[in-house]
């Protein structure tokens, strides 16, 4: 069963190529086609909607923005952005490297283009690319307060922000797996950027200040990593980086007052 903080329960959550897992950076093998991606549209401005859905924050993205590359068969547009964190600034981290696990971690989540849906991309094995990005410690960013079921719009931002400026995007580990909340589909091709992003324990602590839906202080919202049984994780061994000078997503929260 899945350990979620939704109760909800699926018979997917029991497969055998479960998401997240530890990555044993001793048993990863090289993989020359991991090549950098293409980041289509993430230094446009939009304007999107920051949530609090009862059980993480989340903010909607435009179709428009698309990645390429990377060794994906086809382009895979944007649906959302999400976050995962511990408690009070502790670890929280979905995915660990070596059985380190990092204070927060981020997924970009894309579907093929061709579909129209989250539910047609989880009929198909590859249907999902999902961005994962690590948070480490280090200095103040975020200052965040939503109630379960409020919003707030983000005025003029775009994804890029939602990146480091210094990060290394074309060192990321690769591997197949599932959702990490129910239904627990394993339909996503994942990629794991090697180098974690800065952040603050103050203000990584500040998300620990928003509420599931019942009401609970929002802690802990990751899910424990799963057995990899059997499956291969790759490394793209990194190349020439090309990274735009951009903020942290977490910079522009600090700028906007959140409410409900």
């Amino acid at each position: 069963k899945c350990p979620d903080v939704w109760g909800a329960v699926s018979r997917h959550c029991s497969g055998r190529h479960q998401s997240p897992v530890n990555i044993v950076t001793r048993k990863v093998l090289p993989d020359g086609q991991l090549t950098p991606f293409h980041f289509i549209g993430y230094q446009e401005a939009f304007h999107g909607r920051l949530i609090n859905n009862g059980h993480t924050v989340h903010l909607d993205l435009p179709s428009r923005i698309k990645i390429k590359g990377g060794n994906l068969a086809v382009p895979y547009k944007a649906l959302q952005v999400h976050l995962h964190w511990g408690n009070d600034g502790g670890p929280g981290s979905e995915h660990t490297i070596d059985g380190e696990q990092f204070s927060m971690e981020m997924h970009i989540v894309h579907i093929k283009e061709e579909y129209s849906s989250v539910s047609q991309a989880l009929r198909d094995p590859t249907g999902v690319a999902v961005l994962g990005f690590f948070f480490q410690i280090s200095y103040c960013l975020v200052n965040i307060f939503l109630k379960p079921g409020n919003s707030t719009t983000l005025g003029g931002v775009s994804l890029d922000m939602f990146i480091h400026p210094q990060i290394d995007m074309t060192k990321y580990y690769r591997y197949y797996g599932s959702l990490t909340t129910p239904n627990c589909a394993e339909a996503v091709i994942w990629s794991l950027f090697e180098n974690p992003i800065p952040l603050s324990r103050k203000q990584l602590a500040a998300f620990s200040k928003l509420q599931f839906s019942n009401g609970r202080q929002m802690v802990k919202t990751f899910r424990p990593v799963q057995p990899l049984n059997g499956r291969q994780v790759y490394y793209s061994g990194g190349h020439v980086a090309v990274v735009s000078t951009v903020l942290l997503i977490m910079s522009v929260m600090m700028s906007t007052t959140l409410s409900g």
